[in-house]
């Protein structure tokens, strides 16, 4: 059993909880090396390749592309090559890990050892064999419409293999199980209509539909096999549904076509376990973090005339308004350290860091990520620049390393090109803060009896009352203030 090795789901951080396992990148049987990549792992915020931990040959493979485990189950087994199958099978039963049955034990059932033609099925009838008549149907693993199939044909699904995903059963499996046993199974013909094709008789159950799609085929009578799939992700949509009715149904037929009145159509999309993640924390950071709000009006034009002069003048360098934003806001936390804390809830302490380290929120089509750009205080604009242009690229193509976005003392949301004015952030556990960036623009002011025009960006900045007063708050804002009115302190 030496000889045998599990390859579990990796725990990259200390949150991750749980892996999806996207692609292998070596084939079963293969041989690989140490540090070689063997699969992709996608977590709550990244999707990485993960590196083989030892020498082996990939014997068997566990978790298929799609599956999402928990940290620590096992995805594969390593084993030399003269190590036999049913080894492998004492040791994934030893140590708890079902042991998948052969694919080609599930091709041909045991009942069907000598080929024989399948029978011809009877239109309406459904015979039953002996061999697969039974009711033990608790706890097997089957979709809906074969648990009620096989109840109402009283057919034993403890003798029926399923091919659908982790083996589950389905109305197809059921009807293939009977035919290999020697029974038959009903095949309504469709009569034609007016000269019209005869429809599929054959169970759509397992046709990927868009929910409405599906309640409005069965109102119509349709079946899903008829239905051409152009909606999204291969589904068969409403509008396929209706290219089915105008073949099948003639124009005639107005009963037919008034039983089904329009439904507005959605598509179920499930959280994939990035937005499980955001969801899970930010309720946490809820119930758990008292927020508290405060507001400040910066005037920027004294840093948009600084931007413009260095981007004009110093080669292959392109600031942006955050990245001023993001060293103003490590600035005030050297002036007011004690804003640049994380409160742990293990100890219920205060850890107070002296290095001001810079998340900045990113948003992406699956949820936010934000990546940290560490000791900001200590780094020039360009730097900072650089590092938040690469930080976002990684995030975009889901490639940050764990130590890029985990972590952080204080966390920068900018709204602002999204011509977003103003508006509250959610702090981001265990840190105390976060800073919400508006938009800049025009704005009237009266000096010297004056009107003059002001470029203004409004900030909010979000505390935890449990660490952060509102005057420490208030003081920070201040801070952050004279920093980004007066840009030039930035540079020296």
């Amino acid at each position: 059993m030496s000889d045998i090795n599990l390859i579990e789901v990796p725990k990259w951080g200390l949150s991750m909880e749980e892996g999806t396992i996207t692609k292998w990148l070596v084939d079963e049987g293969a041989g690989f090396r140490k540090g070689d990549a063997i699969c992709e792992v996608e977590t709550s915020k990244i999707t990485n390749e993960m590196e083989a931990p030892f020498d082996g040959v990939l014997r068997r493979i566990l978790a298929k592309p799609g599956e999402t485990l928990p940290v620590g189950a096992a995805m594969a087994v390593s084993a030399d090559a003269g190590v036999p199958d049913s080894a492998i099978d004492e040791y994934l039963a030893a140590n708890g890990s079902p042991a998948p049955e052969p694919v080609a034990a599930k091709a041909v059932p045991p009942s069907t050892e000598v080929a024989a033609p399948a029978p011809v099925p009877t239109p309406g009838t459904t015979v039953i064999p002996d061999s697969l008549a039974g009711s033990t149907n608790d706890d097997v693993f089957a979709t809906p419409h074969a648990l009620k199939l096989a109840t109402k044909l009283r057919v034993d699904l403890g003798k029926v293999t399923g091919t659908g995903r982790i083996g589950r059963i389905s109305v197809a499996d059921v009807h293939a199980a009977i035919r290999a046993a020697g029974g038959t199974v009903a095949e309504p013909v469709a009569p034609q209509r007016n000269g019209t094709p005869a429809q599929s008789a054959q169970d759509d159950s397992g046709v990927n539909a868009t929910p409405v799609a599906r309640r409005l085929a069965a109102s119509l009578g349709i079946n899903l096999h008829d239905c051409r799939a152009t909606g999204a992700r291969g589904r068969v949509c409403v509008a396929d549904v209706r290219e089915a009715e105008r073949k099948f149904l003639p124009a005639a037929d107005p009963e037919v076509r008034e039983a089904a009145p329009a439904a507005p159509e959605f598509e179920i999309v499930p959280l994939d376990s990035m937005r499980k993640a955001i969801g899970r924390r930010l309720q946490a950071s809820k119930q758990n973090s008292p927020h508290f709000r405060l507001t400040a009006d910066l005037e920027i034009d004294a840093l948009l005339a600084l931007r413009k002069q260095i981007n004009a003048t110093v080669p292959a360098v392109k600031l942006s308004v955050n990245d001023f934003i993001v060293k103003a806001c490590a600035a005030a936390l050297r002036k007011v350290p004690d804003v640049n804390v994380q409160f742990d809830e293990e100890s219920q302490a205060v850890l107070r860091y002296s290095a001001a380290d810079i998340s900045v929120a990113v948003a992406l089509p699956a949820g936010l990520i934000t990546p940290i750009v560490r000791g900001a205080d200590t780094k020039s604009l360009a730097d900072i620049s650089g590092e938040v242009h690469s930080l976002v690229t990684k995030a975009k193509t889901g490639r940050l390393q764990p130590e890029e976005f985990q972590g952080g003392t204080f966390t920068v949301s900018n709204l602002g090109m999204f011509g977003v004015r103003e508006f509250d952030a959610i702090i981001n556990p265990p840190q105390a803060a976060i800073l919400a960036v508006g938009s800049g623009e025009q704005r009237p002011f009266v000096e010297d009896g004056q009107v003059i025009a002001r470029t203004v960006l409004t900030v909010t900045l979000s505390c935890d009352h449990r660490v952060i007063d509102g005057a420490l708050g208030a003081t920070f804002l201040r801070e952050l203030k004279r920093f980004v009115e007066s840009p030039a302190l930035m540079l020296v």
